[in-house]
């Protein structure tokens, strides 16, 4: 399989994120950009001079928002769905980082694909991801094949994406992931074997409420013990965005991960 032509798509809107520093075509219909794409950007480390690929980035929402942040870094989004793949080049050129930021409509599990691309195996600094983490065989999926594709993979999909990663990523190359709370256990098991020193930043919805989200940042051929950062909570007890959360999702301020 190869990498498909890009087609776009009608029926879209263009939104803005990051307090309006970012503008987004995607559609009307399906999958939309949410808080995940940017607390991802935000949990990602990335230097000038590195290459970043980010696996389903869907219109390109983390991908471009890192690029955005750090001058003179490399971004390749890959997404399978032709049309998305199509709105996230589009959004590049709007945004002013189509120099620095390449979209592809790739299968992110297929390496051989990716390579013929220009994505060879060993020669990527960074990996970023929200992979679709609803059971495609458990869960009532939407009728939105795009919204699907986003959403929802059968039960290896995370392993195949998690080993797609280590392949591409440089020895001491590092995977910034978010995934659903309940989840967490299944994406420690596919980490382990190909990276470590792995470190976890929680989000909830609001103080004292159940984690939702898990925020992962591992590293090929790492060792070390596991790290806990400090839970991020969107929302105070009167539902307001918390101070930190608005820094984060408006003021495009990094999370502890980032740092570290």
């Amino acid at each position: 399989m190869s990498c498909a032509p890009m087609i776009a798509e009608a029926a879209t809107s263009l939104d803005a994120v990051l307090g309006g520093r970012l503008k987004l075509r995607q559609p009307l219909a399906g999958h939309r950009v949410g808080h995940d794409a940017i607390l991802l950007a935000a949990a990602t480390a990335a230097r000038a001079g590195e290459h970043v690929v980010e696996l389903g980035a869907g219109v390109g929402a983390a991908g471009l928002a890192l690029a955005q942040r750090v001058r003179g870094l490399r971004v390749t989004l890959i997404e399978i769905d032709p049309a998305l793949a199509a709105l996230a080049a589009e959004n590049a050129r709007r945004n002013g980082l189509a120099d620095r930021v390449t979209a592809l409509a790739c299968d992110a599990e297929d390496i051989a694909a990716l390579a013929r691309a220009g994505l060879a195996a060993g020669s990527v600094d960074r990996v970023m991801m929200n992979p679709p983490f609803r059971d495609a065989t458990r869960a009532n999926l939407s009728p939105d094949r795009a919204r699907r594709l986003a959403h929802a993979g059968d039960p290896g999909l995370l392993g195949r994406w998690i080993a797609s990663a280590a392949a591409l990523l440089k020895p001491g190359g590092v995977l910034t992931l978010i995934y659903r709370a309940d989840g967490l256990a299944d994406v420690f098991g596919a980490l382990a074997g190909s990276f470590g020193a792995i470190a976890v930043l929680p989000v909830l919805p609001r103080a004292g409420r159940p984690v939702i989200r898990e925020l992962l940042r591992a590293v090929k051929g790492g060792e070390g013990a596991r790290a806990e950062h400090p839970p991020l909570a969107l929302n105070d007890e009167q539902n307001q965005p918390t101070p930190a959360a608005e820094a984060v999702l408006r003021g495009g301020q990094t999370l502890s991960l980032a740092a570290s």
